[in-house]
Order: C-alpha cells, then sequence, then structure tokens
C-alpha cells in the first residue's frame, strides 16, 4: 500500500497523540510507557511494511542523543560525585559480567557460536537510559540510588558499544583482531570521549552565556545542535559520541547558563517526542510471526539476565562498595533494558553478521520482558525493602530554583524564584533575619498553594517557594541560602 503525504502526516499526529495518552495510562498503572510505544509500533506493521534497519539505527542513534543530553542536564553533579565509584563500575565491570553470563547462556539456548552468544551477552548487558530516566525518574526511589542508577546508564551505553563493535569485528574476522587492538580501542573510545565531553561541555557553556540570538526560544535549538555535533564530531573521531554527549550535557546542567530553565523544559518535551517516535519506529521493525519462533528461548534468556547475570555483575562490580544487601538487590532489579540493546541489535543486521535477525528478535523479546516485569515493579521491590522515599523536594531544578532568572527590561535586576530545603540557612528564619544580598527584595511566598503574607516577621518553613527581585550576580548567594546546608562552625 502507498501512503500519501496527508495521510502519513495524519499517522504521524495520531501515533503522537496515542503515545501520550498511553503515556498517561501506563504511568498510572505502573507500566513503562515504553511497552505502549513500541506495542503501538507493532500494531502498525500490520497495516505498513517497513524493514529498514539503517533508518531504524539512524532515528534511533539520534533519538539517544537528545535522551542522553535531556538526562544529563537532569543529572546534578554535587550529587553525582557520590556515586561516580560505584555508578563506573557498574558501567564497566558490571556491563562486561553480565554480556559474558548471558553469552554463555545464549551459546547453548540458541545454539550458536562462543563468539555469536557472547555478541547477544553485550548487546543486552548495559541498562537503558531511555528507560532509567523515564521510569526511574518517576518514582519515590532513595536518591543515592536513584542517581547511581541513572549516572550508570548514561555511562554504560559507550561500553555496550565498545564490546558489540568488537564482537562484531571479531564474529566476521577473528584473527584481524587482537588483545593490543582491542585494549587501544577501549582507551581511545572511553579517553577521547570524556576528554572531548568535557571540552565542548566548557565550550557550550561559554557560547550560551555570550551570543545574543534574537528570541529565547533558539536558545534550546542552540543548545541541542550542540549536543548533537559533540556526538557526530567524536564519532567521526572514531571514539565514543554517546559518552562525550552525557558528559557535555552534565557540564551544561551544573553551569549557571543563560535560558537553562527554558533549554531544560524545552529537552523534556522534545526528548519524550523522540522517546516516542523510536519504540514505535523499532516496534514496526519487528515482525511478531519471528518474535513467537523465539519465545521460550527469548524468555529464558530474560530470567537469566534478571535473576542471574545482573545480580552477579552488581555483586562483583560493588563488592568494595558503601551499598548493603538491600541496595544492591534493588540495582540489580533496577537494570532496566530499553531502546540501548534493541539499536545495538540493528548493528549485526546493517553489517550482515549471520543470525542478525535472531539476535534482533531475541533481544526485543528480551527488553519487552525487562520493560514489563521489571518496569513495573521497581517502585514495589523498593518499598518492600524500605528503600522508598518522600519526592517533595525533587519536583524542581537541581540547583533548587524553580525557574531560571529574568530580566526586568531597563533594569539589572531579575526574577527569580527558589524553594526552601529542609536544613537549609533559609529554613525556620523570619524574612528580617536573612540578610539578603544588595538590593534583593522578596516579592511573594508560597505555601501548599497558598500565599502568604510578606512581612519581616513572616518565617520560612521547609518546601516554601519565595519569589525574589534580584541582581543575576547574587544567585549563586541566594542558592547557598535556600538550598545548602549551613557550614557547621
Amino acid at each position: 500500500m502507498i501512503w500519501t503525504t496527508d495521510e502519513l502526516l495524519f499517522l504521524l499526529g495520531l501515533m503522537l497523540f496515542i503515545g501520550v495518552v498511553g503515556a498517561k495510562m501506563t504511568n498510572k498503572l505502573n507500566v513503562p510507557s515504553l511497552v505502549v510505544f513500541i506495542m503501538l509500533g507493532m500494531g502498525l506493521s500490520q497495516f505498513m511494511y517497513f524493514d529498514n534497519a539503517h533508518w531504524t539505527q539512524l532515528f534511533g542513534i539520534l533519538a539517544l542523543i537528545i535522551i542522553l543530553f535531556e538526562g544529563g542536564m537532569h543529572t546534578s553533579w554535587s550529587r553525582m560525585k557520590l556515586t561516580l565509584k560505584p555508578a563506573l563500575s557498574l558501567s564497566t565491570i558490571g556491563v562486561a559480567v553480565t554480556a559474558v553470563v548471558v553469552g554463555s547462556c545464549a551459546k547453548f539456548i540458541l545454539n550458536l557460536e562462543w563468539m555469536e552468544g557472547m555478541l547477544i551477552g553485550a548487546i543486552v548487558g548495559s541498562t537503558d537510559a531511555a528507560a532509567i530516566f523515564s521510569v526511574i525518574g518517576s518514582k519515590s526511589i532513595n536518591r543515592q540510588l536513584k542517581t547511581t542508577l541513572e549516572v550508570e546508564s548514561g555511562s554504560n551505553d559507550p561500553m555496550a558499544v565498545f564490546l558489540t563493535l568488537l564482537l562484531i569485528g571479531l564474529t566476521e574476522a577473528p584473527e584481524s583482531v587482537s588483545w593490543l587492538h582491542m585494549l587501544s580501542f577501549f582507551v581511545w573510545q572511553m579517553g577521547a570521549g570524556l576528554l572531548l565531553g568535557l571540552f565542548f561541555g566548557l565550550t557550550s557553556s561559554h557560547l550560551l552565556n555570550r551570543i545574543q540570538l534574537s528570541n529565547v526560544g533558539l536558545y534550546p535549538v542552540l543548545a541541542v545542535s550542540l549536543g548533537i555535533l559533540t556526538y557526530s564530531i567524536a564519532a567521526l573521531m572514531e571514539c565514543s559520541g554517546f559518552l562525550a554527549v552525557y558528559v557535555m550535557a552534565i557540564m551544561l546542567g551544573n553551569a549557571d547558563i543563560t535560558y537553562r530553565y527554558s533549554i531544560v523544559r524545552f529537552n523534556e518535551g522534545f526528548s519524550w517526542m523522540m522517546q516516542i517516535m523510536m519504540f514505535v519506529l523499532l516496534g514496526l521493525l519487528v515482525f511478531p510471526g519471528q518474535l513467537i519462533r523465539v519465545t521460550w528461548q527469548a524468555l529464558l534468556l530474560s530470567f537469566i539476565l534478571m535473576f542471574v547475570a545482573r545480580p552477579i555483575g552488581v555483586w562483583l562490580s560493588l563488592m568494595f562498595s558503601r551499598f548493603n544487601s538491600r541496595e544492591k538487590v534493588l540495582i540489580s532489579w533496577a537494570g532496566l533494558k530499553g531502546a540501548v540493546p534493541i539499536i545495538l541489535a540493528t548493528f549485526p543486521l546493517t553489517a550482515n553478521v549471520e543470525h542478525g535477525m535472531l539476535f534482533f528478535n531475541v533481544v526485543f523479546f528480551v527488553v519487552l520482558s525487562s520493560a514489563l516485569l521489571q518496569g513495573a515493579t521497581v517502585s514495589w521491590v523498593a518499598d518492600k525493602l524500605g528503600l522508598s522515599q518522600s519526592k517533595q523536594y525533587e519536583e524542581y531544578d537541581h540547583l533548587g530554583r524553580m525557574s531560571e532568572p529574568r530580566s526586568i527590561s531597563g533594569s539589572n535586576l531579575h526574577v527569580i524564584s527558589f524553594k526552601v530545603w529542609p536544613s537549609s540557612y533559609a529554613e525556620h528564619k523570619r524574612i528580617a533575619e536573612l540578610e539578603l544580598p544588595g538590593s534583593t527584595s522578596i516579592t511573594a511566598v508560597m505555601r501548599e498553594m497558598r500565599e502568604m503574607p510578606v512581612y519581616g516577621e513572616t518565617e520560612l518553613h521547609a518546601g516554601d517557594v519565595v519569589y525574589m527581585l534580584a541582581a543575576k550576580g547574587h544567585v549563586q548567594r541566594l542558592q547557598r541560602m535556600f538550598v545548602r546546608h549551613p557550614r557547621k562552625k
């Protein structure tokens, strides 16, 4: 069937509408939204034929760039520093161990060669940033564990890509790859990707603060373009583009950049749109009849991954960490799979590796199993393990701001708002006691959606939203007053 332009546009609009409504419904049902998006794609495959792995791979990589960029912008460096060591251990040792265990089992379950089995293990070895950011981000899980899982998911994609490309090379021409080549390839991928991410993070923050654009709406577009450029330049240099764009986004998200709030809000919507379209496209590439042929093998591998391989990888990589057994159980269970394994499964297809379609179907089944079982029960498991916490202070800018500073025409003053954190300097202080810098003045105080009187005797409580007029140079000092804990003398 040949579709007209108008019919395709109608289909696109309907697809996005169903995706948004489906995301709302799945949130209530505690099921990851990616399941609805993939099912939508599989349903559309009954009406339109699509089997272009190259285009799927291209769009999938673009979507992952946007998702990693958005996730990095939300990652707090102050919290990340506390979890960086275990997260990096999970994203390297954990991925490698998981890949070996799953690969060894896949060799016998699917009757493959050793390298082919390991290739499947490498593809499903990493957790997925899109799944983690969308599922974990909406759950009331202990903040340190949540940050660990988010940093792991953002940083383990390079390891999974490295192992996948390496094993494709070994599958096609094992004699052409030496141990020295593997080591140098790994060091270059990670080292150069990290350095490029740092470089572009610094230069991008300077550029966004110095460039004067004619329209505020252009700043988010500029930020996204810088993220795509970071990935593509790193990829052209044959190092890890995913690592580069994630590091760049973390630096950008923790810098005091112009129109930061607008950039973050734009990326949230853009990231969701890309997720919907990416998972629908991945669903289109699947033929349900082929999935049925590998049902029991894929289910067996899914259970091995969830109940054996991932826990072994977590326990070994966190052997010397401060996480207790309950926390390790939750980290093991929250190793969600999503777009990354499916997109990596297109690599053997585009490289014309033998059994490429088998790999894709098995990986697709594993991802769906993980999303349905693990994604739907993460919050319940955290609750049973006593690792849930209140989300009262999680719903705003990790710098503490409720919004970015907005300039007032003809004045050097900006409108800004902060939420009062528990145990901060401002908590339980009267407005008259705050010692506000310069010409800063409080214009409004909101408490539980009610406006409070702004008098010198008004006492501030944790959770209050305070609106102020302040010079931009005083923002960091105000942040220390309302967000950070006072230093002990």
